[in-house]
């Protein structure tokens, strides 16, 4: 149990003085979803996430065993990848754990020494340094494996200029709906077995450099019926933060324990998106039939501004506008933040996204905690997976 909670209010800078620098990361550059049909997934989060068309490989391109499908918004790229032969070991990952995310690719400088330097800490190497090349120029990718069968691979793209990657051709599309205004990816979230937490931070501390700038453990983050612990890693430049997740002894069964039920191992459990005007954002999800889930009671929008404390006069947002979209409001000593969540979006109780604007706040939503977990609660209720 993590009992001693760092936190935000110390200040990022000091705390990730202690973060070494022998894997500097630039950012995320994808994340690449096994799904069991590409071309469907592709229209829906098109669709439904205002996504557009990047790049595309396959049987067109000289690919015969797989294809994808890289989507765009703002720096956000998806890559969803489907198998075409039955014999595919993607087959495998799709039988077992559903749609869901296979590799968080993270942007580099110099792919070569991120994969020298991980797997001399003790990484698993799931592919050496490649060189792919095509008219465009030429990338590096290697990768290592993290939690469960989740992947981090590592790209260099500094001498290319194409759409995406040598084999990707660009993707021309006539229906391409207006964008929804999502950013960046602000964090990823990974849950992790029974007692596997502190495993896989000090993973990320001693293989990536990465620091546990914020912990969370199951005193504050619990229900009447359910808990979890959580850490928070993030690298260097705090461009990079994977919140780690693992179930804690409760009454009833948590939603950590519910995803690694249904995913049938740790994995990405949701993706936190930014967007720099919540409302709008969330009006035009909701109107493509994006499902988020149920609203806190009228007592937690009422609270809103004791919770903001010395943040109050600052807040632009309506508050009757927030609580007709089930936005949730937190705040910190920086300042506040709005954050809301979907739906999972696979059939499995599993993946997940959320929606957030940060308005100074360097959290992740802590006084949100309990009205999550309470509607996370009600939702596996009507599954019958509480």
């Amino acid at each position: 149990m993590a009992k001693e909670v760092k936190s935000v209010e110390y200040g990022l800078e000091k705390i990730f003085e202690g973060a070494q620098d022998f894997l500097p990361l630039l950012g995320t550059d994808y994340v690449e979803f096994y799904v069991g049909n590409a071309k469907q997934a592709a229209h829906y989060y098109k669709t439904a996430f205002g996504f557009q068309s990047l790049a595309y490989s396959g049987l067109e391109t000289g690919v015969k065993d797989k294809v994808s499908y890289v989507l765009q918004q703002g720096k956000i790229r998806l890559v969803l990848t489907t198998p075409l032969t039955s014999s595919s070991p993607l087959n495998d990952h799709l039988r077992k754990h559903g749609d869901g995310v296979k590799v968080i690719a993270l942007w580099v400088e110099d792919a070569r020494s991120a994969w020298e330097e991980t797997t001399k800490r003790g990484a698993k190497s799931f592919m050496e340094p490649t060189v792919e090349k095509d008219s465009f120029g030429e990338v590096v990718r290697s990768g290592i494996y993290t939690y469960g069968e989740t992947v981090h691979m590592f790209v260099e793209r500094k001498k290319y200029d194409g759409p995406f990657l040598p084999g990707f051709q660009k993707w021309e599309s006539d229906y391409n709906p207006e964008p929804l205004g999502l950013k960046f990816i602000d964090h990823m979230v990974g849950n992790v077995g029974w007692g596997e937490m502190n495993q896989w931070v000090k993973w990320y501390e001693d293989v990536m450099g990465f620091v546990n700038f914020l912990s969370f453990d199951d005193k504050q983050i619990h229900t009447e019926y359910s808990a979890l612990m959580s850490k928070v890693m993030s690298n260097g430049n705090g461009r990079i933060k994977f919140p780690i997740n693992e179930p804690a002894k409760g009454k009833k069964r948590s939603q950590i324990e519910e995803y690694i039920d249904f995913y049938e191992g740790p994995g990405c459990q949701h993706i936190a998106v930014a967007t720099d005007d919540i409302i709008k954002t969330v009006a035009g999800l909701k109107a493509r039939g994006v499902e988020f889930l149920p609203p806190p009671p009228q007592a937690y929008y009422d609270e809103i501004p004791a919770r903001l404390g010395v943040h109050r006069d600052m807040m632009k947002e309506d508050i009757k506008e927030l609580q007709k979209l089930s936005i949730l409001v937190d705040a910190d000593e920086e300042g506040y933040l709005l954050q809301i969540f979907t739906k999972p979006v696979e059939d499995r109780p599993t993946l997940f996204f959320e929606i957030i604007q940060r308005m100074g706040a360097k959290g992740f939503g802590a006084g949100n905690f309990k009205a999550l977990f309470e509607s996370i609660e009600r939702e596996q209720e009507k599954r019958g997976t509480l």
